[in-house]
């Protein structure tokens, strides 16, 4: 398998006689599927190869909120940290799509990283892209009202799956904005008034 050319994210720096299971294995995941469970002990480090994976926390409630989205050729920092200083996982990680997943062991990692500048700089961009998306979310939080960041989140689904139609429930809407479905529901009808989205069941589609 030949690592995905994606340039809108970070590439693995694979030496050329190096191959994609020369550094772990490769595993796939059906949609909803859990890839990293929140306070699990993490001994690989994962890096998406095909798909998309969501990374989500929740709160002593289990309500919870999607931080961020995982694409080819991209890896959860987070979850590099925890696994170099042997730490639980403080996120969720769930297949947003069917995905294949690359697991290198937290060994080789920290060995990679040590012994390739490649595999620290490509830990940098990650980190870079993480922590702008992390802010973006802040900000969302503390400053937008719920109708701009529901916007702001169905645009960015629709550019993750490029599709202009998602097929989400109102309810899995809520849960991903950690707020509630009625809040949602009166939102949507809102927008859909307003020219923004058109509804059908289980179904949005965004103008």
């Amino acid at each position: 398998m030949k690592f995905p050319n994606n340039l809108s994210s970070p590439q693995i720096p694979l030496e050329d006689h190096q191959k994609l299971s020369d550094l772990g294995i490769i595993k796939s995941f059906s949609a909803g599927k859990t890839i990293v469970n929140e306070n699990a002990h993490i001994r690989s480090v994962p890096i998406v190869l095909e798909g998309s994976v969501k990374v989500m926390q929740s709160d002593d409630e289990l309500k919870e909120m999607v931080l961020y989205y995982l694409r080819p050729g991209e890896t959860c920092v987070m979850s590099v940290l925890a696994g170099l200083y042997q730490d639980t996982s403080k996120v969720k990680a769930i297949a947003e799509e069917d995905c294949k997943v690359l697991f290198i062991p937290v060994n080789t990692f920290n060995d990679l990283i040590r012994k390739n500048p490649g595999w620290l700089n490509y830990i940098f961009q990650i980190y870079h892209k993480r922590f702008e998306e992390l802010l973006g979310v802040v900000d969302a939080v503390a400053f937008k009202n719920m109708d701009e960041r529901l916007l702001k989140f169905l645009e960015k689904r629709a550019d993750l799956s490029n599709s202009r139609t998602l097929s989400m429930t109102h309810e899995q809407l809520a849960q991903e904005l950690g707020t509630a479905r009625e809040v949602i529901s009166r939102l949507l009808k809102k927008m859909e008034a307003e020219g923004l989205v058109e509804l059908g069941r289980n179904k949005i589609t965004l103008m």
